[in-house]
């Protein structure tokens, strides 16, 4: 969870924190912020995802 002492800005390496998404556990980068979403990048050996996820599922790494 976020709050205001601690932001998630882009740049930020963050981790999914919720237990029904198959995400749970991953770290990625925040590369921006729109609303209460983030969209987060995955890097994995040889590939590469870009999620749009809830702020309220991120907790910062």
């Amino acid at each position: 969870m976020t709050d205001s002492k601690d932001p998630i800005l882009p740049g930020t390496t963050v981790t999914v924190n919720n237990q029904e998404s198959i995400y749970n556990g991953y770290e990625g980068f925040v590369q921006r912020i729109s609303g209460d979403k983030a969209a987060v990048l995955f890097e994995g050996g040889n590939w590469d995802k870009l999620l749009t996820l809830p702020l309220k599922d991120l907790i910062k790494s």
